[in-house]
């Protein structure tokens, strides 16, 4: 499988963690590429970036103390490597791990022995990091309800006022 290389600088403030190993991301390049995804954007407009990066600038991704990574799974038999997340994290040492959508959030949150999350801040850290669970950013993810919310992008504001980012109107 083919699982990108992390972005992640020193002292990131957050890290943000999607999935590797789903069939949208084999034959990707950069993160959050495919078309109609919005992570781009969301990160823009939640404050955490000034411009909207583009998939192929996601190295650029580290000069705004963010990082990138991915939970890694395989799916035959269904599990994730939650242990390599774990000593990366350990090592990086986040304010935050950002997961990118609760599906990602709940396999890791069962491969570390908690319940399934909500949206918003988990009760449970990895190492010192806190973490956050975010909607999914695909353009499969279009409902209308985001855990009581009408839209995505609350979620990412909360995340950048909890690490002081100006956050837009």
């Amino acid at each position: 499988m083919e699982v990108l290389p992390d972005i992640v600088g020193p002292e990131p403030l957050i890290v943000f963690c999607g999935l590797a190993g789903a069939e949208s991301t084999k034959t990707r390049d950069h993160y959050y590429a495919s078309r109609g995804n919005n992570f781009w954007a969301m990160l823009h407009r939640s404050g955490l970036t000034e411009r909207q990066l583009r998939p192929e600038e996601d190295t650029q991704i580290v000069e705004h103390g963010l990082g990138l990574t991915d939970l890694v799974g395989r799916w035959n038999p269904p599990r994730v490597d939650i242990d390599d997340l774990v000593a990366k994290v350990e090592t990086w040492q986040p304010d935050w791990l950002a997961f990118t959508s609760k599906d990602v959030a709940a396999k890791a949150a069962r491969a570390l022995g908690h319940r399934k999350p909500g949206l918003g801040p988990t009760s449970w850290a990895i190492d010192k990091a806190d973490v956050f669970v975010l909607p999914g950013t695909s353009g499969a993810n279009q409902r209308r309800d985001y855990d009581g919310r009408v839209d995505r992008l609350s979620w990412w504001r909360d995340l950048a006022g909890l690490v002081g980012r100006d956050v837009r109107g």
